[in-house]
């Protein structure tokens, strides 16, 4: 499945899979340049500024009258207040697969501290799989996909280390909410382990960075 990293981690979050399928919109509009004309639909997570950005999506539904917004319910709200309209938006259940006629699309319950999906894609009898801005990946299962796209935020041992480091200087510890809210490299590969195949293709997304570095 072709896929097209727009941006992911703090400061953005937008990937485009096949040319036609936005998955989050955290970036500036100008990002979206020499994509948004083919997309079809817009796959959206949560609330976040770094996977919502509410002008880029107000630019989007005006600059794109008939592209679809697919979302959970709790961003019907939001899409609607970005001027996107009623007819154009999908408010989709957790679970459910949805059929678009040349590709499906079902999103999976993650957990963050606001409410929050991944996104199964199938299309072209291939499967991809999103999942960021969660602590665990506990009860999913997504066996010989042909992509996956996971977060792997952290590594354990040396985000630790910054958190000690940082206690003994007396600073703001940022980390102690990415090691609350965020899933780690470890707990991400051994997810992954239990899920992919032999063909499978797996990219790290969402990696935290220290601010500065």
């Amino acid at each position: 499945m072709n896929y097209n990293i727009i941006s992911t981690g703090s400061q953005g979050n937008a990937i485009v899979l096949n040319n036609i399928i936005l998955l989050d919109c955290g970036v500036p509009f100008l990002d979206l340049k020499d994509v948004y004309k083919g997309l079809k639909i817009v796959l959206l997570t949560h609330i976040h500024g770094d996977h919502f950005n509410k002008a880029t999506i107000r630019k989007l539904a005006a600059e794109r009258p008939t592209l679809r917004f697919a979302c959970c319910s709790w961003l019907v709200s939001e899409l609607l207040q970005c001027g996107v309209s009623v007819h154009n938006i999908d408010s989709l259940e957790i679970g459910r697969i949805y059929d678009y006629k040349t590709f499906k699309v079902s999103p999976v319950k993650l957990y963050h501290d606001v409410e929050n999906a991944g996104w199964r894609v199938f299309q072209n009898a291939e499967k991809a799989i999103y999942m960021t801005d969660t602590v665990t990946l506990e009860g999913i299962t997504a066996r010989n996909y042909d992509l996956y796209l996971v977060e792997a935020n952290y590594i354990t041992e040396e985000i630790e280390e910054r958190i000690r480091s940082k206690e003994a200087a007396g600073q703001f510890v940022y980390e102690y909410r990415v090691k609350r809210v965020h899933l780690s490299k470890e707990k991400c590969d051994e997810w992954l382990l239990e899920n992919v195949g032999e063909n499978s293709e797996a990219i790290y997304i969402h990696q935290h960075i220290e601010k500065g570095e």
